[in-house]
């Protein structure tokens, strides 16, 4: 081969590159242009109320994100979605870690779907307070329920959230309502002071115990129990039996020192094996029959209305902390106050009354 065939040849070959280096440009191009015009918020509203979960997912990210940008967006998604929302039967799940909460719901779940009934669980996950981060295990927990066609499971990470739910729990239930679930579970991270936010958020409000274990004292304090609507003795199989009917015996006397609910409902408590599926139909019939009492008196909507008013609260001190802390000149004096705080020279109520007033 001459030399100059064979300059002709690296030729052919640079122009062969440079233009399949520009078609991979244009394509990359054309994608991103493609997926900018699908992820609008009106598409994306108007693919949630069409039942695609691809989108109801996408919408949930951006809720949970705190970038302004997203929150924008996200904020103009719930504003279309809101109207078709709110027609759902909303159940909290609580208990202490290792009581079988993933079992629990993927049972009753399972129980849930097979009647034809969409399904969605907003599971959250407790966040590392060192790495910030969530191992967000509850899909591989529920091998069964995350295969089923009409269910839907969202795992999130709790953050620095103390309400035992994720920061936008409240939102993401209104997006899965508007994507047609009529069944929505929320399960939180495990019994605290604080968790009692789940209730502020749902129509029904279950709490899983144990027997045998020193949980069931708990139960007989003041504090969660209060909200329960249902108690439920989870894993009264085996060598167990005879402590959960003990437990049992135990928590309905508890539940007569309370004060009764103001809709009425004398709470009941039940005895469930989650793992041999025993007590599963009994839990839900119980779940039916609390939605229809209290439907027929009107505290379904009034509780609903009380809801929105806590939340309208809640969410305007969430902005107040967010707006306080995304102001430029407080972030440039906090670490001077923090400074003076260690050198002894202010207090943490002057340095906070200080940045105040930099707004």
């Amino acid at each position: 081969m001459s030399h100059k065939e064979s300059h002709k040849n690296t030729s052919e070959k640079k122009e062969g590159a440079r233009q399949k280096g520009n078609t991979n440009r244009d394509a990359i191009a054309k994608f991103k242009a493609k997926r900018n015009v699908n992820t609008s918020a009106e598409n994306i509203a108007e693919a949630i109320l069409k039942g695609d979960t691809v989108a109801l997912s996408k919408a949930i990210t951006l809720i949970e994100s705190t970038n302004p940008i997203h929150t924008e967006k996200a904020n103009k998604i719930l504003s279309l979605c809101l109207p078709y929302a709110n027609d759902s039967i909303r159940i909290g799940i609580t208990g202490v870690p290792g009581v079988g909460k993933s079992t629990f719901i993927e049972s009753l779940g399972n129980y849930v779907a097979e009647k034809n009934n969409k399904l969605a669980v907003l599971a959250v996950d407790p966040s590392s307070s060192l790495s910030r981060g969530s191992i967000l295990g509850d899909k591989t927990r529920m091998e069964q329920l995350v295969n089923h066609p009409h269910v839907y499971i969202r795992p999130s990470a709790a953050g620095t959230s103390l309400g035992g739910v994720a920061r936008k729990t409240r939102e993401s239930i209104v997006l899965c309502e508007a994507c047609g679930f009529k069944t929505i579970f929320v399960e939180t991270v495990g019994v605290g002071q604080s968790e009692t936010a789940v209730h502020s958020m749902v129509d029904f409000f279950l709490l899983l115990k144990l027997a045998g274990a020193g949980d069931e004292l708990q139960g007989i304090k003041r504090g969660i129990i209060e909200l329960a609507d249902a108690i439920v003795i989870n894993k009264a199989d085996g060598d167990n039996v005879k402590n959960a009917e003990k437990a049992k015996t135990q928590f309905k006397k508890a539940l007569h020192l309370y004060p009764p609910k103001q809709n009425g409902w004398e709470p009941k408590v039940l005895l469930a094996s989650a793992l041999e599926q025993r007590g599963i139909e009994k839990t839900w019939k119980l779940i039916e029959n609390y939605i229809s009492e209290v439907k027929a008196t009107n505290h379904f909507s009034a509780k609903r209305i009380q809801q929105n008013k806590f939340w309208l609260h809640q969410t305007i001190e969430d902005l107040l902390k967010s707006n306080f802390y995304q102001n430029e000149k407080v972030q440039s004096a906090i670490d001077e106050q923090i400074a003076a705080i260690e050198r002894n020279e202010t207090t943490p109520f002057a340095a906070a009354q200080y940045l105040f007033t930099l707004q």
